[in-house]
């Protein structure tokens, strides 16, 4: 039993009590399927083995996307995909921060804030690239709503390929690996679109304060690959692993977490609704895409994509990995003989 799932059975009258009014439909339906999560009221899977006819059954899992006891296939699954699309070529990290002043409206429209944020920030990406005559680009962009403290803090992380596509030449632009955009000159228009974009949204509002200096950073993250594993951690399994719940005594909780300037581990405690909260305050709502990839990374865009590819094959002598993935199937071990065992169907339950 996962460590929060086990802490959300324990106090979920309490937590309804306190926090009930601040609830949304994404978080309460998020919660209903974590509480079922490999339970008895779950479908379950039977299993046969051949070798030896023992039978066997198991519930079945939520399949929710912040379930800390679901999803790993799925991420493994993400990365095995983007690492395919990986090119030889440096990459860039660039993130987007929504200021403190604007996450009110991350609580209250948390859904159109989020589209808002993707679309702004890839025109300005795209813009840019476009001022510079840099060709077509790639980039593939993650919300993050959390700081490492967990604390709410809406952010895009966009890796980016250090190079573009001219298709009317169909060559490949070396880019500089040491310099892609200026951070401060990114802020700006990000600021001022993002301004105006709310401006012009019909479900969103401004506050009254707005900070005259957003903060936009870029460096440079190597071959894209363990940047792509930093993003993969987030992705699903909810927003705090499971291993970093250390103490769930005396009615608090305490978890660790690694401090971004330093790297050193820290914990923090809370009491445990209002460790409850922080966690499933991060719930997205139903529908809204976490990853999104944009230019040759597009999902569409795979014929381009192989052509990106057979150029730098023969610019660096490099081989891509040009076969598409395969999911393996589900394996159980038969726990009497140790033969592989076999699924023979689904039991629904009423």
């Amino acid at each position: 039993m996962s460590a929060f799932i086990n802490l959300l059975r324990l106090h979920r009258d309490a937590f309804e009590n306190e926090y009930g009014n601040r609830l949304s439909q994404d978080s309460r339906r998020a919660i209903h399927a974590m509480l079922r999560c490999k339970t008895a009221q779950q479908n379950r899977s039977q299993w046969l083995c051949s070798h030896c006819k023992h039978h066997d059954s198991q519930p079945l899992s939520c399949g929710h996307r912040h379930c800390p006891q679901c999803q790993q296939q799925t991420t493994s699954h993400w990365l095995l995909r983007q690492e395919q699309k990986l090119l030889p070529v440096h990459y860039f990290m660039v993130t987007f921060t929504l200021p403190y002043e604007l996450r009110i409206l991350a609580r209250s429209q948390p859904k159109n804030l989020y589209q808002t944020m993707f679309s702004v920030a890839a025109s300005v990406l795209k813009d840019f690239s476009l001022r510079q005559k840099k060709g077509h680009i790639g980039f593939t962009s993650v919300l993050h709503t959390h700081n490492r403290r967990r604390d709410l803090h809406p952010h895009l992380h966009i890796i980016i390929a250090c190079g573009s596509y001219d298709d009317a030449k169909n060559v490949w632009l070396k880019g500089n690996k040491n310099y892609l955009f200026n951070a401060f000159s990114l802020a700006k228009v990000w600021r001022a679109r993002m301004l105006d974009a709310i401006n012009l949204h019909t479900a969103l509002s401004l506050p009254k304060s707005i900070p005259s200096r957003w903060v936009v950073d870029c460096r440079k993250v190597g071959y894209g690959k363990p940047a792509l594993q930093y993003l993969s951690r987030y992705l699903y399994r909810g927003v705090l692993p499971d291993k970093d719940i250390i103490d769930t005594s005396n009615e608090t909780v305490t978890f660790r977490y690694k401090e971004g300037k330093t790297n050193a581990l820290k914990t923090r405690t809370l009491p445990t609704l209002k460790f409850l909260w922080l966690i499933l305050q991060h719930v997205l709502p139903k529908g809204l895409q976490r990853v999104r990839d944009y230019g040759f990374l597009r999902g569409n865009a795979k014929d381009l994509r192989l052509r990106i590819q057979l150029i730098l094959m023969h610019l660096y002598r490099w081989e891509a990995l040009l076969n598409p993935s395969i999911k393996a199937p589900t394996k159980r071990i038969c726990p009497c003989c140790q033969h592989e065992m076999a699924c023979i169907g689904i039991v629904i339950t009423t």
